[in-house]
């Protein structure tokens, strides 16, 4: 067993240089595609071009953040495997999101998430949507940033001091999704993805071997360890997981579903949930066991939110601690780019055009758009800055309430509004204002447990239960009771004759970007990116003295060179061809 108390490592020059060279690349990015914004639809849909497999790795970075790490390896180092099974349950939930809504929200045709809601249930209930879902997003962010703080203060010995962390990155994240719209965003995404995997895999064999291999970690690990649910966390959370997810990945996680109506078809959109899914279950396992080992060689940390980056300092050497850092950094400014960009759209496209300026002109929309970034971004920084200081096991709870208590009301209402002809108008104001009310209510003073069935189920399960079954009866009772009639029957009909048709048989649907010339293909930004990454990664391999660290670094490097001359060299010669014929 090793010490307890480990020595923190301290940045050295090669961390400093991956950590500049990143926020470059970042900040480069953003640079590039800066001036192909010309409309509304180019900032916020990226002009319906952005490939599925681009949309799905954006779809999955912005599914987590620095919080993921965080609260999740704090649940690994406490209570095993069952953090896995925890961040499982997004894999039914992707699935679901494919099948059943991810065509539909693409031949919505839309340019906010919350768009539809006008032509489905009326202006009112698109602007109570549009204004209850922004807070939601921004103590969200807020989150977000404190997590991102944390790690940041740990890593560099900061103390209490966590804002410098939060100011720095959040201005990143601010400036290139400024400035590229979701474009930069998606790519962005990509890159993280990279730097992301890459970390984690030079992550895992450092902290196997730290145990003295696969089989002293297995035997050494506490009695049920590797169980996939514990007395803490049984199936009945796990179920109540699957349920919050699905509604999430399928309706009110607006950059997720921001992803779907991105894409040129239906059928993209669908290859897009089906991504996710399968980086959903390969990804937990591998950014999770460093957390789980760790509770052999750190068995002493009191405060377990610092778990993740406890064991990068302990373990990693000079160059490859920046990279990780990065991949922090990644993780959180992906989440919070697609959130900016999403927020936004919805002040520019659900308020600022619906309620103030309809005629306004394609420049001006993008550059309220660009504004509005601005000011979500801004709110969002001064708030994790004054609430520094969650810890432990209510950092993670903090999440699953806020959006067990938010999800359903506004979920429910317009997931059904996709297929069920039958409700109306009064049935979804019913259902959000009963489900809303009653959730908060559960929330406030609701028992802290309770066994149903011998099943376990914790205040934030039942939380998302009573919202759940509320907004259902509340919504289907008066929709029966009040069906449509005259001009709102007509609005339902015409909304669903537009989603059932299939994209590009409607007449707006040739025109999916005001630019004409498009965005250059994707894979050029993308190979010289990975290319970079490959260069950053081969440059610090001479400060690297621990072998398993340096060939693992060197053959990664080496891989992302060659893989990102290809993409950029494929992008060149498609355009050669494109020219020629």
């Amino acid at each position: 067993m090793m010490t307890s108390n480990p020595v923190l490592a301290q940045l050295q020059r090669p961390d400093y240089v991956v950590l500049v060279g990143y926020f470059v690349l970042m900040l480069g990015i953003g640079a590039y595609f800066f001036r192909h914004m010309q409309g509304l639809k180019d900032y916020f849909t990226g002009g319906n071009r952005i490939p599925w497999w681009l949309s799905g790795v954006s779809f999955y970075m912005s599914s987590f953040s620095g919080f993921t790490f965080l609260a999740y390896s704090s649940l690994a180092y406490e209570h095993g495997f069952v953090a896995v099974t925890l961040y499982w349950v997004t894999v039914p939930a992707s699935l679901v999101s494919a099948v059943f809504f991810s065509g539909r929200w693409r031949r919505a045709r839309l340019v906010s998430p919350v768009e539809f809601l006008e032509t489905r249930f009326g202006p009112v209930t698109r602007q109570l949507f549009a204004w209850e879902g922004i807070p939601v997003k921004l103590i969200d962010d807020v989150l977000k940033l404190i997590a991102i703080g944390t790690f940041i203060s740990v890593v560099l010995q900061l103390g209490e001091d966590t804002w410098t962390g939060i100011l720095f990155s959040g201005l990143i994240i601010l400036v290139y999704t400024f400035m590229g719209g979701l474009w930069a965003v998606t790519v962005t995404d990509f890159i993280q993805f990279i730097v992301m995997i890459v970390a984690a895999v030079l992550l895992v064999p450092l902290s196997v071997s730290a145990v003295g291999g696969v089989s002293s970690f297995i035997d050494n690990a506490p009695d049920g360890f590797f169980r996939l649910s514990s007395p803490q966390y049984g199936w009945g959370y796990v179920l109540c997981n699957v349920l919050l997810f699905a509604l999430a990945f399928s309706s009110v996680q607006w950059p997720l579903i921001q992803r779907y109506y991105c894409v040129p078809t239906e059928k993209d959109a669908r290859k897009v949930g089906y991504l996710v899914a399968f980086l959903n279950f390969l990804g937990p396992p591998l950014l999770f066991l460093p957390a789980l080992a760790a509770r052999q060689f750190l068995p002493e940390i009191d405060d377990t939110k610092t778990v993740y980056p406890a064991l990068c300092v302990y373990l990693l050497p000079g160059g490859l601690l920046g990279l990780v850092i990065a991949s922090m950094f990644s993780a959180t400014m992906s989440m919070l780019s697609s959130d900016y960009n999403v927020c936004a759209s919805v002040l520019t496209n659900d308020v600022y055009r619906r309620l103030f300026r309809p005629s306004a002109s394609e420049r001006e929309l993008v550059s309220v758009g660009r504004f509005m970034t601005v000011i979500v971004g801004a709110i969002a920084l001064v708030g994790a800055i004054a609430l520094t200081g969650t810890k432990g096991d209510a950092f993670f709870r903090t999440m699953i309430k806020l959006f067990s208590v938010a999800t359903a009301p506004v979920g429910i209402p317009m997931l059904l509004g996709l297929w069920w002809r039958r409700m109306t108008k009064h049935g979804a104001l019913a259902g959000f204002v009963v489900g809303f009310g009653l959730g908060l209510g559960m929330m406030q003073f609701g028992p802290a447990e309770i066994v149903i069935g011998g099943v376990l189920l914790k205040s934030e399960n039942l939380v998302l239960l009573t919202t759940v079954s509320s907004t259902l009866v509340a919504m289907i009772g008066v929709s029966f009771l009040f069906p449509a009639t005259g001009g709102d029957a007509v609005r339902i009909a015409d909304f669903f004759h537009r989603i059932e048709t299939p994209i590009g048989a409607l007449p707006d649907d040739a025109d999916t970007s005001t630019a004409r010339d498009g965005v250059a293909s994707p894979f050029r930004v993308v190979g010289v990116s990975v290319a970079l990454v490959g260069v950053m990664l081969l440059s610090i391999s001479p400060f690297l003295e621990a072998r398993i660290a340096l060939v693992t670094n060197v053959a990664i490097g080496l891989v992302l060179l060659v893989v990102g001359v290809i993409a950029a060299w494929r992008c060149k010669t498609t355009q050669a061809t494109e020219e020629a014929s």
